[in-house]
């Protein structure tokens, strides 16, 4: 029965980091474009090109991630290396980006 109960709690961790993480990879690259999705300025600097998905392995669990593409830029994210596939410190990093205002 406990372990029922600790798979559950694993599982809402994962989907809690796994979706804060997608929030914070789109509001990254809504900051690089200078514009929300689907959004149309004069500030714009450049446009959204789909997303593509990458897995990254977690103590709660495997993540899967939906990283932006920009058509102008390359989308290099604050939140994890460019190659990373192993979490070292992303829920520090989520507590601190919390704390400081980013979320």
């Amino acid at each position: 029965m406990r372990s029922t109960a600790l798979r559950a709690l694993k599982h809402i961790v994962r989907g809690s980091v796994e979706e804060a993480l997608n929030a914070l990879l789109d509001a990254e690259a809504g900051r690089l474009v200078g514009a929300g999705r689907y959004q149309r300025t004069e500030a714009r600097r450049d446009t959204r090109a789909g997303s593509y998905e990458r897995k990254l392995h977690m103590t709660a669990g495997e993540v899967k991630l939906k990283v932006p593409k920009l058509r102008r830029q390359t989308f290099e994210t604050a939140i994890i290396e460019r190659y990373q596939r192993r979490e070292s410190s992303v829920e520090e990093a989520l507590i601190e980006m919390y704390l400081a205002g980013a979320a």
